[in-house]
């Protein structure tokens, strides 16, 4: 997998910038942190990553792919079967117990594979808690909850928008312990936009989003 952002620009009301002349190469495996101020485009960023928002000028190239002359129906293909996204506010479904959260992504591409779940469980430390629901659950199970359903169709590509922000240092550190694990199990890059410098000294790259683009980051 190759993820090539080039000379990303994005306008709000064509006229106010959000972000200008982005450019960034993911490497196969590579583990990218995105840092910056509250505002200046981080999540917008990430969503143009995965074709949930669209973009004034530049391009998003996935796999060969330029995102932009998709249809909607084919980046929705493409999520389904190249990306994985990890939110900040989890997302999992109330109504369905912990392994059909993380079944979806296979019910979507049509499979079905109860030993993949939870074998997937148990690799983010959620064994044995397949049947409960969402509210029987702490706020780090249910990160750990959304990275499993983020990985269990293997994309080559993870997106994750502050997913410790909602959590202590010290379950922050196991959920990014999971994240980390688990992208590497399965060979994903990784992109993480954070504000916490402890989950962003883990990365193998640091970079700053300014309204002017993006800038190498040294994290001690």
């Amino acid at each position: 997998m190759s993820l090539v952002i080039t000379d990303l620009s994005k306008c709000y009301d064509s006229a106010v910038p959000v972000f200008s002349q982005v450019s960034l190469t993911v490497a196969p495996g590579e583990f990218v942190a995105i840092v910056g101020e509250s505002g200046v485009g981080k999540s917008t960023l990430l969503n143009c990553m995965a074709g949930l928002d669209t973009w004034d000028t530049g391009s998003v190239t996935l796999d060969g792919v330029d995102l932009s002359r998709l249809s909607d129906d084919g980046l929705a293909r493409l999520r389904r079967e190249k990306t994985g996204f990890v939110f900040q506010a989890f997302h999992v479904l109330p109504h369905l117990d912990v392994a059909q959260n993380v079944a979806l992504p296979l019910m979507l591409l049509g499979q079905h594979d109860d030993a993949r779940v939870q074998t997937m469980l148990e690799a983010v430390g959620l064994g044995g808690l397949g049947h409960r629901l969402p509210q029987q659950l702490s706020g780090g199970q249910l990160q750990r909850v959304a990275i499993a359903r983020a990985l269990i169709h293997r994309p080559t590509l993870l997106l994750a928008d502050e997913p410790t922000g909602n959590l202590d240092p010290s379950t922050a550190a196991m959920v990014m312990d999971a994240l980390i694990a688990q992208t590497r199990e399965h060979h994903a890059s990784l992109v993480l936009v954070t504000h916490s410098q402890a989950a962003a000294a883990r990365a193998d790259r640091v970079l700053r989003l300014a309204a002017d683009g993006l800038s190498p980051l040294l994290v001690p």
